[in-house]
């Protein structure tokens, strides 16, 4: 989405390298401009570099996650949490770039349920469980909708959404999780999440429209 600030937060690097226990070398530092996973194993072997830049690619992400679950004031709080267990156990950590972003946000979503524990705000009600998918074209129409606006916007749209289905469009729409990743997060199984965020979007895609003499989508 434009307009998504990156937020700054002090947070260590990766506590130790995984070198020590033999995994090889780090990628260099040329090879992380755009990969993920490249950047993260950059991270796992003590380099700053990469952790940055799988800072940079994760965060804002996140940061729009925790501001649905928990609101603004408390979402940098939860991000910054976060990272500093992202940082702690970073070097435990096996899998590619796409399963970093499902790990990372599965810690922004037990962080965000501590302080809604702790507030006394009521935690996401399941959903049921089906399996169906909707049809996907008003689902597509609203995805690349929310990719093109601003993310105050588009974070004002989700969050009018049913909390379930709310989350649903965060994790697969924004974050950029799999069906299957994505409930892993949530609890709740790929189906039940791919039903959720279909119906989410299509409820968007009858909000905005797009001018294709201006090249831009507004409100409907």
């Amino acid at each position: 989405m434009r307009g998504a600030s990156v937020q700054t937060a002090v947070v260590p690097g990766p506590r130790r390298p995984p070198e020590e226990n033999g995994e090889g070398a780090a990628p260099s530092a040329g090879d992380l401009t755009g990969d993920l996973t490249a950047a993260l194993h950059a991270a796992q072997h003590g380099e700053e570099a990469g952790f940055v830049a799988v800072y940079r690619d994760v965060q804002p992400r996140l940061l729009r996650y925790a501001t649905l679950l928990v609101g603004r004031n408390n979402a940098e709080d939860v991000t910054a949490e976060a990272w500093l267990q992202i940082s702690r156990d970073l070097h435990k950590f096996a899998g590619d770039g796409d399963r970093f972003r499902g790990w990372a946000a599965t810690i922004v979503h037990h962080r965000a349920m501590d302080v809604c524990r702790a507030g006394a705000r009521h935690p996401t009600t399941a959903l049921p469980d089906d399996e169906r998918d909707e049809p996907v074209r008003a689902a597509d129409t609203a995805a690349v909708a929310l990719d093109a606006l601003s993310t105050d916007l588009a974070l004002t749209l989700i969050a009018a959404l049913p909390r379930e289905q709310a989350q649903a469009v965060l994790l697969r729409a924004v974050v950029g999780l799999d069906a299957r990743t994505a409930g892993d997060v949530l609890g709740k199984r790929p189906g039940a999440v791919r039903v959720a965020a279909h119906r989410g979007l299509k409820k968007l895609a009858r909000q905005v429209r797009y001018h294709p003499e201006e090249g831009r989508w507004t409100l409907v």
